[in-house]
Order: structure tokens, then C-alpha cells, then sequence
């Protein structure tokens, strides 16, 4: 069924998750690391290539790679915001296929929930991004706020249409035991819930939890030694098109995840309708409605109306985000890698009550900054 086996996924894992004030960021990526190495049957000796995103900048990948023990011949430390992780895949594919390397190790990890605690002073912010806080817009939220109310008065989206997005989401993370929030909820629970920014509520914003994850890529040939079978990598593309809010070029489109989508769909030679499972990006609802209309599978400003009638929920049409996404199983800053590790799991077949039967093509979708970025990857199964 797969044509193109350049790459493939081999191993995936997460860390502890939720909150671990015990753990290091560094101690979080090896636990992670680690795992995903077992899963595909390999061991630190084996990575060659090391690629990860963070908050330490330019010292992530040395600092890592110093505590793992490892001194890889090849390094990408590109930080493009949650979907890093989906842009790392495609540079490893590139690699890959250029022979500069066998084996690529991908990792995140964060203690953001319990950094919250001792966290003292202000954020230094930067060039134009000196302009928006300033005058009282709260970061990242604020920027999504504006997003959600623009698409509202263009196309006539509703705070319910926004809210059949967490409540399918809740629904599929109630099916995972390592999901931080599993009790139901209702539209009726997302519109009562406190305003954070309006028109977005509480229950409209992903969590802020600690946590790490791992992604181990490798070629073709090793892909058929190692302890699973392969998730082929089809398709990848990435794009970026602002840094603040101010100066996206249309509130209502994610013009990144276009570029990125059509790029990633033309490299697999699918179209969405191929797509079993899909992992969207879900820092907040309005996310997922506007990478919807951007990747194609449904018309600019229909976004609201294709997630009605809990289409994306466990048993509908559209199976999405069936870990319980960034809005109820863990967002630890930056969630992309998560999108990666749960949509190999679907194409494996390991998800337990929440696998969506006969899944053989997935999309992960990663966003970053505020709508700034995007990057699209088309997996697939043997």
C-alpha cells in the first residue's frame, strides 16, 4: 500500500507525565529517550543523530546529549514552537536519504506546571513583541482569542462549535489511562466554564502539565531489523509566516499549515480523504478548527460546522486527536511530539479501547507560536 519507504518511526515513547516535581527536564527526555529506544529494540550506542527543541535555545542539544552520553554526528536543535517535533521528522527523513546518518533520536521533555511555583520576575520580550503586552494581551491566549473572534464574525462560528471540539476530545482521553483529565464534560460544561479570554473559555484551553516524549526515526533497510514493524514516513512539509499576532497576514487562516499541508500531501501523493486518524494540534479549539479548513478537509469557514455533532469524537466519522489532545491528556509547552507518538500507536494497532479500527494512514499536524508556524506529516502502515 505505501509506495514511498525512505524512513520510518521505530520507536515512540512518553515520560512520567501531568506534574513531577521530582524530575528534571533532563531527566525527563532520558526516561523518554530510553523508552522509545526499548520500543524499537535499540540502545543509546545506536543514535547518531539527536534532534530536539526547548527552551535552554542553542544549548539543548549539547546539554542533552552530554547527560545521555552521547556524541551524534549529526544535530538539529530548530525550534519552531510545538511543531518542532513534526518539522524535526522531515529533517531526519532529509538526512536520512542523504546518507549523513542511520539513526535519529527525537526528544522533548518540560516542567513547566511545576516550574509555575518558583517562577519570579517577568517575561523579557523582544523586538515587536514588546508592543502587544504591553497594552494588556495576554500571551499566547490573547493572540487566539482574536483568531476565534475574527473566524466568528467572518463566518459566523459559535462558542458551541468550539466547544464540540473539547467535549470529543474529553470523550477519547476518557479511554486513556494516562490522560490527566478523563471526567466527561458537556457543551453545556464549556460554556459555563470561566472566561479566560473571550470568546475562549476555560475548558477551550489545553492544560499546562509537565511531561517529555520521544520519537526514534531510521532507514529503510534498519526499519526491517528492529523490534516492531515500521510507521513510514509518506509526506512532511512546514511553514512559518509571523512571530506576534499583530502581524499574522489574516486572523481567520492558518496560511503556515496550508503550505505545510499541501507540501506533505503532494509528497505522499494522498489527498485527505486517505487520512484514517488524524492528530491535530489542540492548544485551544479555535486551533483545530482553523488547521481543519488549512489542511483541506473541509472549506474555509466550515471549520465549526465539520466538528458539529461530535464528528471527531470516539464513533464518529472524523477520529481526531485520540489520545485526549493537548485540551485534556497533557500539554507540557510544547505538544507536537505527543501528536507523533499517538499516531504511530493508532497505525500499530496498540490503542487499547481508544484504536480506530482498520487505521492505515495518519496525519500529525503541529502549530506553533501563536498560528506562527506549522508543520504536517502523512504516516503509514505496510
Amino acid at each position: 500500500m505505501v509506495s514511498s519507504r525512505r524512513a520510518a518511526i521505530v520507536g515512540v515513547a512518553e515520560s512520567d507525565l501531568g506534574r513531577t516535581p521530582d524530575k528534571t527536564v533532563l531527566q525527563l527526555q532520558a526516561q523518554a529517550a530510553q523508552a522509545a529506544l526499548a520500543d524499537a529494540g535499540l540502545d543509546f550506542n545506536d543514535v547518531e543523530a539527536l534532534f530536539g527543541a526547548g527552551n535552554w535555545a542553542w544549548s539543548t542539544n549539547l546539554m542533552l546529549a552530554e547527560y545521555l552520553g552521547l556524541q551524534p554526528k549529526y544535530t538539529d536543535s530548530t525550534n519552531i514552537g510545538g511543531s518542532s517535533f513534526e518539522a524535526h521528522i522531515g529533517h531526519a527523513l532529509a538526512g536520512i536519504e542523504a546518507g549523513l546518518f542511520e539513526v535519529a533520536l527525537i526528544t522533548y521533555g518540560s516542567t513547566q506546571r511545576s516550574d509555575r511555583s518558583r517562577q519570579r520576575g517577568h517575561t523579557a520580550f523582544k523586538l515587536t513583541e514588546q508592543y502587544e503586552p504591553l497594552f494588556g494581551l495576554p500571551t499566547p491566549v490573547g493572540a487566539y482569542a482574536l483568531a476565534a473572534m475574527r473566524h466568528m464574525h467572518e463566518y459566523g462560528t459559535t462558542s458551541e462549535q468550539l466547544a464540540e471540539v473539547a467535549v470529543a476530545t474529553r470523550k477519547w482521553a476518557s479511554m486513556n489511562e494516562k490522560a490527566m483529565m478523563r471526567d466527561p464534560i458537556s457543551i453545556e460544561d464549556v460554556l459555563n466554564s470561566r472566561w479566560v479570554a473571550e470568546p475562549l473559555h476555560l475548558l477551550d484551553c489545553c492544560l499546562v502539565t509537565d511531561g517529555g516524549g520521544a520519537v526514534v526515526v531510521t532507514s529503510a533497510e534498519r526499519a526491517r531489523t528492529t523490534r516492531k514493524a515500521p510507521v513510514w514516513i509518506l509526506g512532511h512539509g512546514e511553514s512559518h509566516t509571523h512571530n506576534t499576532i499583530a502581524n499574522m497576514p489574516d486572523l481567520a487562516t492558518h496560511r503556515a499549515a496550508i503550505t505545510s499541508g499541501q507540501a506533505a500531501f503532494a509528497m505522499a501523493g494522498l489527498t485527505p480523504n486517505a487520512i484514517d486518524v488524524a492528530e491535530i494540534y489542540d492548544s485551544f479549539t479555535i486551533t483545530v478548527l482553523l488547521t481543519l479548513e488549512a489542511l483541506g478537509f473541509c472549506g474555509r469557514g466550515e471549520g465549526g460546522a465539520f466538528v458539529s455533532g461530535q464528528r471527531t469524537a470516539p464513533g464518529g466519522l472524523f477520529p481526531m486527536n485520540t489520545n485526549g489532545g493537548g485540551l485534556s491528556y497533557c500539554h507540557p509547552g510544547m505538544y507536537g511530539i505527543f501528536l507523533l507518538i499517538e499516531a504511530t500507536r493508532q497505525l500499530r494497532g496498540e490503542c487499547g479501547a481508544r484504536q480506530v479500527e482498520g487505521a492505515r494512514i495518519a496525519l500529525a499536524h503541529g502549530t506553533g507560536g501563536v498560528l506562527s508556524s506549522a508543520a504536517t506529516v502523512i504516516l503509514g502502515k505496510d
